[in-house]
């Protein structure tokens, strides 16, 4: 009776989150992996430290070292973003070489990569040209192809999927609109069933879409809409719900092929409508039985798959700041000294360095984990979301550091169009303000937590028994996770102890930590705050940061363990980590300041705070650190070469990369006569200059040798071409613009060309 009565008071006191049909799906999709451990405050980083970190297999480093490296030759990036056209012998290769099929099936032709195959060929193609790598991440991430090959009736798979894996249909996936965005389940377009004059069951639909990724040129649409059946002829009901349903470019009656214009890179993206669009009942993904499994289909698939193509692309884009920002901070010279000695430049580019280190870790343990069969969308949401701020914040840092040559537009401009292009990966698949709020804390505080959800559910079911049990059992785990918390604070997470010895050790310790007390403030917010809680963005936003950090300092301290503890990158990971720690206390403090309930608010607000900040879980990186961790990406080292794998390696007659990096490798070579020189200089032998402008004088001293001289000269030539600008006559300048305005003359704005 006591449980009975609670469980109303609970229920009509809005103390436990409603729960929609749509969040059930949501909820019910994919699974817990490491998510679980923090929200449960006590995580086993014993396990998790053998947890998979794959490494490709032969066949997919051959694919990318081979025809990657090849495609990426093929063309002229910077050309391609100018004119906004991809080459037809461009696409011609993307097809022949299986680019289109990467996650479908041998059986049905294509080259079944693994997600970390698939995310390792996005993170090469997207820094280099994100018009080209749009083409092949759209064929490879949720659509027709990934859609139909979990889903797809055998009829489905066996006529499409071929035509996919070739390049014959170019797909797109039609959800956005007007009115549904982040709130995708809002979305308006509609199909209505009816029986044609042959009897068979056809669907007429009508909708106005936006913001999809290659529209102009598709030629199958995989449709979202909500799917009414008002003689219900397929025996769900008149209202039958969200459906997908695959339309042909041809199809009477739809509107395609005009563009969107995306800021940066002018990626093919445009709107699409239908105006009474008929099409066989048959067209439904997975056939008439999954007609309204649309939703579940889409959070199924997402449960992984924000965790691979959005995470490839920031990853890409960051590991390219790194590869350049490095090289560029030691070929630059202000004040007679390469810029990077500078410590504020060198604070910088250790940022860099470390938080490549850490964000490739991440894409690789959660792909890996994928990879083992996993389908976790909490983390995925993580990665979504932490990797492209991470990505739009470190090419701003590399921007800084390139200064002037960055902000010069040109061929030989290297991150200003990841710069502009930054916003793309932060609003596509989700929103990133909606993805921090409402799904990294907002789901996974009722998904992850070992026993929230266990209650909703028994209350709404009226289970008084299973209500009672799980309410026990939280309330158990409830005062454990205080006093472990209570414990660890004040042994600064000793009494957490550590599954390894040596320098990584303290990070475990203060990850366990900040663990319990992640799980000791999340209780507190389900109690106090319950459904109220996804209201409360700001608070939750903040929860979210807490959980990405310990996530992804997690990643960095697996990959140390996977990599064999390489005494080379330890600087990298004990920045990474100090890092993490320094968000985490961070975003505790602002938890602290805004926890608004009785009691317990004031406490967090006063005396909590104060505790807080007297005995922090991080305080950040100190500058000895940074300086270690900027000489990785500042020196053509092991270390270099680990953080910019798998990236493309440009042509060093290439504008931008290529000339930069070949003018830092002739520097390097030239530094030991470079090293005469000054010797020579503090011997009073020389006068005061840039060593590698004295080649002449030296080589007459007979301090260096022909060949030595020789080489000062090639680097003195190739340092002062790659930190040239590009300049434009006024022919060149204007002459561009006024073609673009004489090309969007001839098209007035909202023109539109019907197929069909």
């Amino acid at each position: 009776m006591l449980f009975r009565t609670l469980m109303k008071a609970m229920k009509a006191q809005k103390m436990l989150p409603r729960i929609s049909d749509t969040e059930r799906q949501a909820l019910k999709a994919g699974t817990v992996w490491i998510d679980g451990e923090f929200f449960g405050g006590n995580p086993d980083f014993a396990r998790m430290m053998g947890h998979a970190y794959n490494r490709l297999p032969a066949e997919e480093q051959a694919f990318i070292d081979g025809p990657v490296e090849e495609l990426c030759h093929l063309f002229d990036a910077y050309e391609v973003a100018r004119t906004r056209r991809i080459p037809d012998s461009v696409m011609r290769f993307i097809k022949e070489q299986g680019f289109m099929g990467l996650l479908i099936p041998k059986a049905y032709g294509g080259l079944e990569f693994s997600t970390l195959g698939i995310s390792t060929v996005l993170q090469k193609l997207s820094p280099y040209s994100s018009i080209v790598a749009t083409v092949v991440t759209i064929a490879n991430s949720l659509g027709a192809a990934e859609l139909l090959k979990h889903y797809g009736t055998r009829e489905q798979k066996d006529y499409y999927l071929p035509r996919l894996a070739r390049g014959d249909e170019i797909p797109c996936f039609a959800l956005t609109e007007p009115e549904a965005g982040s709130d995708a389940a809002a979305i308006q377009g509609r199909g209505t069933v009816f029986k044609g004059d042959d009897a068979n069951l056809q669907i007429r639909l009508s909708f106005r879409k936006r913001y999809i990724t290659l529209a102009p040129i598709a030629t199958l649409i995989s449709l979202a809409c909500r799917l009414h059946d008002p003689d219900n002829l397929l025996g769900r009901g008149e209202d039958a719900g969200i459906t997908v349903v695959m339309i042909r470019k041809d199809a009477p009656g739809l509107v395609i092929g005009d563009h969107h214009q995306p800021i940066g890179e002018p990626f093919y993206n445009g709107p699409i409508e239908g105006r009474d669009v008929v099409v066989p009942a048959d067209n439904i993904i997975g056939g008439r039985d999954c007609a309204g499994q649309g939703w579940r289909m889409l959070m199924e698939q997402l449960a992984g798959g924000r965790a691979v193509s959005l995470p490839a692309g920031a990853v890409g884009g960051i590991k390219t700041v790194a590869a350049v920002t490095g090289a560029y901070s030691m070929v630059r010279r202000q004040f007679g000294i390469p810029i990077g000695m500078m410590e504020g430049v060198e604070d910088k580019v250790g940022k860099i360095a470390a938080l490549t280190y850490l964000a490739d870790a991440a894409r690789i343990y959660s792909c890996s984990a994928i990879d083992g069969g996993e389908q976790p969308p909490v983390i995925s949401a993580v990665l979504k979301a932490y990797t492209t701020e991470l990505a739009r914040e470190l090419i701003a840092d590399g921007m800084d550091v390139f200064s002037g040559a960055g902000v010069m537009q040109g061929p030989n401009n290297i991150l200003g169009l990841a710069y502009s292009s930054a916003p793309v990966g932060i609003t596509v698949e989700g929103a990133n303000i909606m993805t921090r709020t409402l799904i990294a804390f907002g789901q996974g505080a009722t998904r992850c937590h070992p026993y929230a959800l266990k209650v909703v559910e028994a209350a709404e079911a009226g289970d008084v028994k299973a209500f009672r049990g799980n309410l026990l059992a939280w309330c158990g785990q409830f005062f454990a996770v205080g006093a472990r918390s209570l414990a660890r604070y004040l042994t600064r997470g000793r009494s957490a102890g550590s599954p390894v010895s040596g320098p990584t050790a303290t990070y475990y310790r203060r990850l366990a930590w900040s663990a319990s007390r992640f799980a000791m403030l999340t209780n507190l917010a389900l109690l106090f705050m319950g459904g109220k809680l996804k209201a409360r963005g700001r608070l939750s936003g903040r929860y979210a940061d807490v959980l990405a950090w310990q996530v992804l300092a997690t990643s960095a301290l697996r990959r140390w363990e996977a990599e064999g503890r390489n005494e080379q990158d330890l600087a990298l990971v004990s920045y990474a980590c100090e890092h993490a720690l320094a968000e985490i206390q961070s975003a505790f403090e602002g938890i602290y300041r805004n926890f608004d309930a009785p009691l317990v608010g004031a406490y967090l607000h006063t005396v909590g705070s104060s505790l807080l900040r007297l005995n922090p879980v991080g305080r950040g990186p100190r500058d000895r650190l940074s300086h270690q961790a900027a000489r990785a990406i500042q020196q053509r080292g092991d270390p270099y070469r680990r953080l910019t794998a798998d990236l493309v390696t440009p042509h060093e007659q290439a504008p931008g990369a290529g000339r930069l990096l070949r003018a830092w490798r002739l520097i390097e070579e030239s530094a030991p006569a470079a090293d005469k020189i000054k010797a020579a200089q503090k011997a009073g032998r020389l006068p005061r200059a840039p060593a590698d402008t004295l080649a002449e004088p030296a080589l007459q001293a007979d301090i260096i040798d022909g060949a030595e001289a020789q080489c000062l000269r090639q680097a003195l030539r190739a340092r002062l071409e790659a930190i040239e600008v590009d300049q434009f006559t006024p022919e060149q300048f204007f002459g561009g613009r006024e073609q673009e305005r004489a090309a969007s003359a001839g098209r007035r704005p909202g023109k539109r060309h019907a197929a069909g």
